[in-house]
């Protein structure tokens, strides 16, 4: 079937809720994917960071074949081995003591608001259910999760939102401070603000909301969802500042291509869930969680891949900071490990189109700002030829 006969079919069957570039992707295998021309790009969004290990990565297939002949879902009403194994390699491996399954980045920090307002009603005995949330945020598009997310452009048409969320300036602990009262219950942060510009704090950010969350008897609840699972050169984001969460939520690269979601807590926090309080039918399926214990073997295993992506994050963002100094129209470039924003002062979404012309893709986000996600497998000489490419694209403006 040719090209333009299967997006036509797209535009006629699937709802219009993406602004999708024009092509049609059937294959991929490491750094690359194929179009339905045959076409090979170089892939910087590795799937919004989900790919992380790359595209079809061997042993993540290899374990998705071996589970889907023994057990593909079982009922949450039972024990299953896969399920039983991830937490405990998530738990060996994070702050967290105990881990809710579900199937998407949205799914857990739902199960996080659920899990900070049950806390603090049924642990602490306190009638407090307000989170505060930060201004630049994205936190899901569910209704609990798209009252969390501080951007007004995502609220359009959706209201009235799910109350008892207040919003403050990202990186600003005095405001969260100054935000606190008697209903207040938690602070949910990103550690970097992914699709609100990669937004990187300063440093002692998350120290300082860690010491109002202590005073004020608060849960600290990050998400991790673009974060976590190596994109910053370290398993997760938290691991930078030495501070510690009470709760955390994981998505994205966890299942290295399959949906997956985990919320990660504390015995303490944890407790507030109960049989009953929260499910989910698909959460912690074998399938998926087989595939999230390859990933994570890849990501664990002889202390190799990690230490790359910091190394390899810190050419990228010398490269782009030469780019930087070459031409006036880049603002800034920031970011960490493999989670890399270029500011732009004008809408980016040409600079999109002309690499994928170049055989790249690329992602804009907050209209003006170019974001890198590459799998962290990327290699120096992929990523200079993503520079090269923006180089001859640049110069032509």
């Amino acid at each position: 079937m040719i090209t333009s006969n299967i997006i036509a079919d797209s535009q006629k069957y699937i709802m219009n809720t993406y602004g999708r570039q024009p092509l049609v992707l059937v294959k991929g295998r490491g750094m690359k994917v194929y179009d339905s021309d045959g076409r090979e790009y170089l892939d910087f969004v590795s799937g919004v960071a989900v790919n992380n290990l790359g595209h079809c990565h061997p042993r993540v297939v290899v374990a998705l074949q071996k589970q889907a002949q023994r057990l593909m879902h079982v009922s949450n009403h039972y024990h299953n081995e896969p399920q039983i194994n991830l937490a405990k390699m998530l738990v060996q491996n994070s702050f967290g003591d105990k881990v809710f399954f579900c199937n998407s980045g949205t799914e857990a920090i739902e199960a996080a608001i659920k899990l900070a307002r049950r806390y603090s009603r049924e642990v602490l005995h306190l009638n407090r259910f307000e989170i505060i949330t930060m201004r630049g945020s994205f936190h899901g598009r569910t209704m609990g999760a798209l009252a969390a997310t501080a951007q007004e452009k995502f609220h359009k048409s959706f209201e009235p939102l799910v109350d008892g969320f207040r919003y403050v300036p990202y990186n600003d602990a005095d405001a969260v401070e100054r935000a606190v009262n008697e209903h207040t219950c938690a602070v949910l942060v990103e550690p970097i603000q992914g699709e609100g510009g990669v937004n990187v704090p300063s440093a002692g950010y998350l120290k300082a909301l860690r010491d109002i969350c202590d005073r004020n008897n608060l849960l600290l609840m990050l998400d991790e969802v673009q974060t976590g699972m190596g994109r910053t050169g370290k398993l997760f984001a938290y691991e930078h500042t030495g501070v510690a969460p009470d709760v955390a939520a994981l998505a994205k690269g966890l299942g290295a291509g399959m949906a997956i979601g985990a919320l990660l807590a504390t015995d303490k926090a944890a407790q507030a869930f109960t049989p009953g309080s929260h499910g989910s039918t698909f959460g912690g399926n074998p399938l998926a969680c087989a595939a999230a214990i390859a990933s994570l073997d890849v990501l664990l295993e002889d202390n190799i891949l990690l230490p790359a992506v910091e190394q390899h994050g810190q050419h990228f963002l010398q490269s782009l900071e030469n780019l930087k100094k070459q031409f006036g129209f880049v603002k800034d470039v920031r970011g960490k490990g493999l989670l890399i924003g270029m500011e732009l002062d004008f809408e980016c979404k040409e600079i999109v189109t002309a690499c994928l012309k170049e055989g790249f893709l690329i992602n804009c986000t907050m209209d003006n700002i170019l974001r890198f996600m590459p799998p962290l497998i990327v290699s120096t000489e992929e990523i200079d030829q993503l520079i090269d490419a923006l180089t001859t694209i640049f110069s032509k403006r």
